[in-house]
């Protein structure tokens, strides 16, 4: 594509998106969110937090309503348990996390507890008190420390979603928000996000009669974001994304391709039967293929992706801090 139609192609997708934001529901608690990252954002990069890096970790799926009184709604498959733990590993290794979830999916700290852990860890004593089942007391007790930990120093702030909405309105609010932070900024982009949507103005307004016959809906493509988050929200924070499989065969090639059109830093590529074993990194020269032990008790996959991030995030800073000084003959 020549530089013309480069052009074409950026101002109709520009027009996409802004016809995608205006168009949205407003987020019913806009103000608390912009207030809690304003904070957060303040607390993370000042005084002796002054080199501190910065992670929005996205996870979970993202909902498609089909009405706006919504009872109906098209899901994204998704746990969410990368996320979760990754962003232990994230805290872990010195970064403060912006964990932008799904409401209902995969916590961090929450990996050893059971599905259900207020109806399963806890019990009433003969006092008609409550406390936590002996097999499941250090577990508790760990994720409830860690957690805690982690909001009350400031490095942890969690954002809840549902649907593609809320999701990608957050999202840019985040992304804005870290601007001022520059390559300090790191997006590890794993929810699992709709790639169409019903308009808001083309909703039914109340549920859909299933008596009414066969559901004819027609779904618009959500505008792809991960572009204008590269070259406007945070142009200089670094960028992972995800792509997920079924087809081995065709993996590394999508893989590299969204590298290429979004200007990602990274993909990781998984494949939807092996994604809690193993994954590829891929990069612009390089792709590393990452597995857990599994001979090691309790290993995860993310821990080693997290490692290989952290190095790679480091040299990026670096190499920026670097270019600024000899900019600027400091």
């Amino acid at each position: 594509m020549d530089v013309h139609g480069q052009q074409k192609a950026q101002e109709a997708l520009d027009v996409e998106i802004k016809s995608f934001f205006d168009s949205a529901p407003p987020l019913r608690n806009i103000e608390n969110v912009s207030e809690d990252l304003k904070k957060f954002i303040e607390m993370n990069s000042s005084g002796t937090r002054s080199a501190r890096k910065v992670v929005c970790v996205t996870s979970g799926g993202t909902t498609v309503p089909l009405e706006q009184r919504c009872v109906r709604y098209i899901d994204n498959f998704s746990s969410g348990h990368r996320g979760a733990a990754s962003t232990e590993y994230f805290l872990k290794a010195g970064y403060s996390v912006i964990f932008l979830y799904r409401k209902g999916t995969c916590q961090p700290y929450c990996s050893l507890l059971p599905d259900y852990p207020f109806l399963e860890c806890f019990e009433f004593t003969h006092e008609s008190g409550i406390q936590v089942r002996q097999p499941y007391s250090e577990a508790v007790k760990w994720a409830i420390s860690e957690h805690h930990a982690a909001v009350a120093d400031g490095t942890l702030l969690k954002l809840p979603f549902t649907t593609i909405f809320e999701y990608l309105q957050i999202l840019h609010m985040v992304a804005t928000s870290l601007r001022s932070l520059g390559p300090y900024a790191l997006f590890y982009l794993a929810a699992a996000v709709s790639d169409f949507y019903v308009p808001w103005e083309s909703m039914a307004e109340h549920k859909i009669q299933s008596g009414s016959g066969p559901l004819d809906m027609r779904l618009v493509q959500v505008p792809k974001m991960l572009s204008v988050l590269r070259s406007e929200w945070a142009p200089t924070a670094y960028c992972i994304s995800f792509k997920l499989e079924t087809d081995v065969k065709i993996l590394l090639e999508k893989a590299n391709a969204a590298l290429k059109k979004y200007k990602m830093h990274m993909v990781i590529a998984n494949e939807l039967l092996t994604r809690k074993e193993e994954v590829t990194l891929v990069t612009d020269n390089e792709n590393i293929h990452v597995r857990r032990d599994p001979k090691q008790v309790g290993d995860e996959v993310e821990k080693h992706i997290i490692e290989h991030i952290v190095e790679k995030h480091s040299t990026y800073v670096d190499n920026l801090d670097q270019k600024v000084s000899r900019d600027t003959g400091s």
